[in-house]
């Protein structure tokens, strides 16, 4: 038995009851279509509730040819709603046509409806196809104008933790469903207002036209307004009683188990987020909320006599939320019905700005421009607008309530926004200092304006920002969500996943998105590149080159390319062919997969290793990533510091961590010189604070030699924030704190005289944190490295380790790794060798001896 039932039952409406004149089973011989007979299974009966309205469904009343007469009474109702539907019938087409059309014919008349009062009065009411009555097979765009499908419309389960079909999970991302094309069987519900509402009805006559007609139930309803017309949303905040836990959770009618609506349908609940409301102005950006553990902030969409059903049993209606006295349980959240034109501008010129924006109201529910997400995804691979959502990251695969959702404006958005106090925070990159401020939304207000100043003159100096490492979104989206965050030069990578190859349309090795020549304003820049990968030898990044995609993209199988795929090219070989078409190599979220790139960086084809903030704003430089490169730099290998977030998702913002590189003041800013500008090192990552560095006068990428006996160099900073408060600066020498101080939280200068006795490299390193978070790395230059005359860079200890990692390639390509031919291994193993031997021989040259593992030629490596 298929019992249809979408939600609670509403006590304004009562099933009456319904004597058919055929049976389920006699139906499959009855004058219907074969398509129909075969469906009956799917047929509701029993004890039904559609639309929040009650239905006994026992043996249905068939109409063909003859009229049939049914008892439904004595009843009086101002409403009867039916459960009812007709069979399949193509419409014509003229003669000069191509034959029969599936969709309904548009207002063909069905039959008529006649209700028999106790008085003798007939009310004849025509029912007509696709007006109060559809076919029980659906088609898309065929829906009836009049009457709705036997289900009410449902959320659904978004989002990666919840199970769904592969072929569904495209629909799941709408997080909304009336699912009538996808119902193998579609009764639809009809609510006839009735005239005479204080006389008795006695019976139902069905007098046929056009039929056949299946008749399921009816329902008397006592309503004041149409059953089936529900209000706008709405928003409501749930308490729950002491003790209970939230459970977000839908079960397979996309229903809650702690709070449901019969004469409408919750659209989602989530725990309330809680800001700080009385220091709004004062706390910092991009902070995330508290999340209470007992209010569920509830969307909903009602008709005005529906009544919430609460998990412990209780009932409230919609209408008393309306009442000045608010329910201890549930309460009105005010309606965002105001429609406001928000414009983010410069301070200084008055010019609106592309920014990064957030709303919320007194309740502290967001509040989303018209034209974005209301209830943005962070899941992986599944966000596909330009939205920033901040959580407290704990690993792809395991999100955090916590979360401040942001999304991207070109500088003017239209919002509809509660009357009352509204919370504003609006940012701009690293140079313009962030706004939060608390906005009246009045009866008449129609516009705000928010100013933001750009209060550090980085850009002015010549520096340029970038994001090595983005994925995943558009072009257009990337060079918005670039602007907002103040960024200059996106990267957007096309790659491979397994089957899955994303944004190789985007990629034509030539076009500069943004930029003048491209109808841009030539400050904010998108260039697609590639990210070619490998799972065991590990990952890079090849930008701005020009002509063909570098291919293959993935090798070796999962989880980057295909099962099956062979290891058929180096990442030191895909460096190469990107050098020669003129790109730059990055190695992303260095240092891992921590493998072959120690190769590609030993044979001089890595321009740069990546810092990668992995999502989270507060997470700083990974010391680990430093520590490694610190190996490479010890030993005279100069590859330059930069930042890029591998964003994948709405929960990493462009540009979380970026790169700043020193293309002067003087030189125009394109694409090309940005690439010139990483090759010179001339470099910084950072998460918020911005840094000047020289050594005797001279910028970080830079070599320069002094006598065999050392000497003392002067090194000057400058270093400023106006996002993250900084707190200390460290001078690192050879990898190790050489001078330490303390610094003002928004900007601070320093000299240091430095004693070199041999060679060295020098950088800047700047900490900082949020007064509520622990320290962290904010900042950290590209070196100087100065050479003391007859005193090579060599580390020997960390040599070796960069010689065991080239070891670990070979084994792999040796054993476990997928061959292609034998040609193929060869060459690879050849190129490996040589990076090997370079690096082995140099050792030995001066005079670093090691144990060779057992059966190595250890002349043969010299």
């Amino acid at each position: 038995m298929v019992s249809a039932i979408d939600g609670p039952r509403s006590t304004l409406f009562s099933p009456l009851p319904l004597k058919g004149n055929i049976s389920f089973s006699a139906l499959e011989q009855a004058s219907i279509s074969k398509t129909m007979i075969r469906a009956l299974r799917h047929a509701p009966r029993g004890s039904c509730v559609c639309w929040g309205i009650p239905f006994e469904v026992g043996d249905p009343v068939l109409v063909t040819t003859d009229p049939v007469s049914v008892k439904i009474g004595p009843v009086t109702a101002p409403w009867m709603v039916l459960m009812h539907t007709t069979d399949v019938r193509s419409a014509d087409l003229p003669s000069h046509g191509f034959g029969t059309t599936p969709f309904q014919q548009l207002g063909e008349h069905v039959c008529d409806y006649v209700v028999l009062y106790a008085d003798g009065v007939k009310e004849r009411v025509a029912v007509k196809r696709r007006r109060q009555i559809g076919s029980f097979h659906c088609q898309w765009g065929d829906t009836c104008f009049e009457a709705v499908g036997q289900t009410k419309p449902r959320p659904l389960a978004g989002g990666s933790d919840a199970p769904v079909r592969n072929d569904q999970w495209g629909f799941n991302q709408t997080l909304a469903t009336s699912a009538d094309n996808f119902r193998p069987w579609l009764s639809w519900i009809w609510a006839w207002e009735n005239p005479r509402p204080e006389k008795e009805v006695l019976g139902l006559r069905l007098e046929p036209v056009t039929g056949p007609v299946l008749l399921f139930g009816i329902s008397a309803g006592y309503v004041s307004s149409f059953p089936l017309r529900w209000q706008a949303r709405r928003k409501a905040l749930l308490r729950l009683p002491g003790g209970e836990k939230f459970d977000p959770s839908l079960d397979g009618t996309g229903l809650l188990k702690q709070i449901q609506l019969d004469l409408g349908q919750v659209i989602s609940a989530q725990a309330r987020p809680i800001y700080p409301q009385d220091t709004w102005q004062e706390t910092y950006n991009n902070r995330v909320p508290d999340i209470s553990s007992d209010e569920i902030l509830v969307e909903f969409t009602a008709h005005p006599e529906a009544r919430f059903h609460l998990s412990d049993g209780k009932t409230v209606p919609v209408a008393e939320l309306e009442k000045e006295t608010t329910s201890s349980v549930l309460e009105v959240v005010p309606s965002s019905d105001r429609t406001v034109t928000v414009r983010a501008v410069d301070k200084g010129t008055g010019r609106p700005i592309p920014v990064k924006l957030h709303v919320h109201g007194e309740f502290g529910e967001y509040l989303a421009p018209v034209d974005r997400q209301r209830i943005p995804n962070v899941w992986w691979f599944q966000d596909y607008t330009v939205d920033f959502s901040h959580r407290v990251f704990k690993g792809i695969a395991n999100p955090s309530a916590e979360v401040h959702h942001c999304t991207y404006i070109p500088g003017e958005t239209k919002m509809k926004l509660p009357q009352g106090r509204v919370y504003v925070e609006a940012s701009k990159g690293f140079e313009f200092r962030p706004v939060r401020k608390v906005v009246e939304i009045t009866p008449t207000t129609d516009e705000v304006v928010i100013e933001l100043e750009r209060v550090l003159p980085w850009r002015a100096r010549g520096w340029v920002t970038a994001d090595t490492h983005v994925h995943f979104l558009s072009p257009a989206s990337a060079l918005l969500e670039g602007s907002g965050e103040g960024v200059n030069v996106v990267n957007l990578l096309a790659s491979q996943w397994g089957e899955l190859m994303t944004n190789v349309g985007d990629f034509d090795g030539r076009t500069v998105f943004g930029s003048r020549e491209a109808g841009g304003d030539g400050e904010h820049l998108v260039r697609v590149g590639t990210e070619n990968r490998q799972h065991v030898l590990g990952h890079i990044s090849l930008l701005g080159y020009s002509g063909d995609i570098i291919t293959p993209l993935c090798v070796g199988g999962p989880g980057e390319s295909a099962l099956g795929d062979p290891v058929e090219t180096l990442l030191t070989e895909w460096a190469i062919r990107c050098k020669e078409q003129g790109g730059v190599v990055i190695l992303p979220h260095y240092p891992n997969p921590r493998c072959e790139n120690a190769a590609t960086i030993v044979t001089g084809n890595a321009d740069g290793v990546e810092m990668t903030s992995w999502g989270y704003l507060y997470s700083g430089i990974n010391p680990y990533s430093l520590h490694d490169w610190y190996r490479y730099l010890n030993c005279g290998y100069l590859v330059a510091a930069v930042g890029g977030t591998d964003k994948m998702s709405a929960d990493t913002a462009v540009g979380t961590v970026r790169t700043y590189a020193a293309i002067g003041p003087d030189r125009a800013f394109t694409y090309e010189n940005w690439k010139a500008a990483v090759r010179n090192a001339n470099t910084f990552v950072t998460y918020g604070p911005l840094l000047e560095f020289n050594v005797e006068g001279k910028p970080p990428g830079s070599r320069f030699k002094i006598s065999a006996t050392g000497g003392t160099v002067d090194v000057t900073w400058h270093i400023a924030s106006a996002t993250i408060p900084m707190s200390r600066v460290e001078l690192i020498v050879n990898g190790e704190i050489r001078e330490s101080r303390g610094v003002r939280p928004d900007e601070d200068t320093g000299r240091w005289a430095v004693k070199l006795e041999k060679s060295s490299w020098l950088a800047l390193l700047v900490r900082g944190h949020y007064p509520d978070k622990p320290e962290i790395i904010t900042a950290h230059s590209s070196p100087v490295m100065v050479e003391v005359n007859g005193s090579p860079f060599m580390a020997a200890a960390d040599a070796l380790t960069i010689l065991e990692q080239i070891e670990g390639a070979l084994a792999y390509i040796d054993t476990v790794g997928t061959r292609a031919d034998e040609a193929t291994y060869k060459r690879m193993r050849l190129a490996l060798t040589s990076a090997h031997r370079d690096l082995h021989n140099r050792m030995h040259q001066l005079g670093h001896y090691h144990r060779h593992e057992p059966g190595e030629d250890e002349q043969g490596n010299q």
